[in-house]
């Protein structure tokens, strides 16, 4: 392979953050969105959080199919066509003529949109170096940072507005078109390895291929963790912005939206985060990043210090997320596609549990548990993993199972 990437791949990648982009704001467009739906239909704030629950529980178990089928007919392919199905689920959900029905919708949607941004990461993992994976994976977390940035704060905006989330799910409909086209009149130049052991394999072998391995194992933990504590009671915020501070909910959401500024801050500077602290340090302060701003958010007394707040807690997310992230595309790279969707799976199989018992805590006992639980096990997450990474260095030697990546330190 060259020392950089081609023309058509660049421009693989390019539309590959693109569908990043969609698919980020379809994951957290509806967190800005569960108030107007609870006043809508005139549900609680946890009832109309099952947008998000049956989305992610979808997500989720979705990833079992896609990922060995990426690695078995190609990943760019899948993409295209999953793309073609959000299109589809956007619009459906658009005109959802009640609560029960957009919530099955928002399930099939969850369903196409399982084989975005996982299958994405699984071509680049195929297709680049890893000596360049950092940079390659940061710029498609670049696109799937400023859709879930623009998600949260079009859901606000949406939520206010007389369009409501009827218009929310009509402009991500538009968006998924425009790049499900680009990405089949391209689909010639963009065509990923396909692995030969996704092949021969059966899927459920090809699942036990990756659960075989402890460290594999280790890092769906980490990343479901993650989900349980950290996606599942964000889906809250703005309601609780709203319900505490009395915060319109576009002001709730646009500085909630200054989380995914954090990750695109973590995203540009990448590279040299790694080189400098290395993989331990890096998720050892990201969970104590995600503690210390559930804590502020908590006991500030003042609205906009949730700005502030969020941008230290996106950040700190991707010091961890993104070493989790970046160990999945290396768990088993003979499977890799199957690899990168359990990964997801995991993560958002957590979300789901974690916006389940985040609403019923938030409907029955308020907003303390829903955040200080959390704040206490991300930080334990954190040095978890940093444990765990250490205990593998030492017993290999380095940095394991990523050659060309710096040794980490701490």
């Amino acid at each position: 392979m060259n020392a950089a990437p081609d023309r058509s791949l660049r421009t693989a990648i390019t539309l590959l953050a693109l569908a990043g982009f969609f698919s980020g704001a379809a994951l957290r467009i509806c967190d800005s969105l569960i108030p107007r739906l609870s006043h809508d239909f005139g549900i609680s704030a946890g009832t109309a959080g099952r947008v998000v629950l049956t989305f992610a529980v979808a997500y989720g178990l979705s990833q079992l199919a896609f990922g060995p089928l990426g690695d078995r007919y190609g990943k760019a392919r899948l993409i295209c066509i999953a793309l073609f199905g959000c299109a589809l689920g956007s619009l459906a959900c658009a005109f959802a003529p009640g609560f029960d029905a957009l919530v099955g919708l928002r399930m099939l949607w969850g369903i196409a949109a399982a084989g975005v941004i996982p299958l994405s990461m699984a071509f680049i993992g195929d297709a680049v170096p890893y000596e360049q994976r950092q940079a390659t994976l940061a710029r498609m977390l670049l696109g799937t940072l400023s859709g879930m940035m623009a998600g949260q704060l079009a859901g606000g905006l949406f939520a206010d507005s007389s369009w409501g989330w009827r218009g929310a799910f009509l402009t991500l409909c538009a968006g998924y078109v425009v790049v499900a086209v680009l990405l089949a009149l391209n689909l010639r130049n963009i065509a990923a390895p396909i692995s030969n052991s996704g092949k021969r394999v059966a899927v459920i072998a090809q699942l036990t291929t990756v659960l075989r391995e402890p460290w594999a194992r280790k890092v769906l933990v980490a990343v479901a963790v993650e989900g349980l504590l950290l996606l599942g009671p964000m889906a809250y915020l703005p309601a609780y912005l709203q319900q505490r501070h009395g915060l319109t909910l576009s002001a709730a959401s646009g500085l909630l939206a200054l989380n995914a500024v954090g990750g695109l801050l973590y995203a540009v500077s990448a590279r040299r985060i790694v080189q400098r602290f290395g993989e331990r340090r890096m998720v050892w302060w990201g969970g104590i990043a995600m503690c210390a701003s559930f804590v502020a958010l908590y006991v500030s007394p003042l609205g906009w210090v949730a700005g502030p707040v969020s941008l230290v807690l996106g950040f700190g997310t991707y010091l961890y997320h993104n070493t989790l992230q970046t160990n999945a595309t290396q768990m088993v790279p003979s499977v890799r596609g199957t690899s990168v969707a359990l990964f997801a799976f995991c993560l958002f199989t957590g979300q789901a549990v974690g916006v389940s018992w985040a609403g019923t805590v938030f409907d029955r006992f308020g907003a303390g548990p829903m955040l200080l639980a959390p704040a206490v096990g991300l930080a334990i997450a954190g040095w978890w993993f940093a444990r765990a990474l250490r205990l593998r260095h030492s017993r290999e030697g380095g940095n394991p199972g990523h050659p060309g990546s710096p040794p980490p330190r701490g």
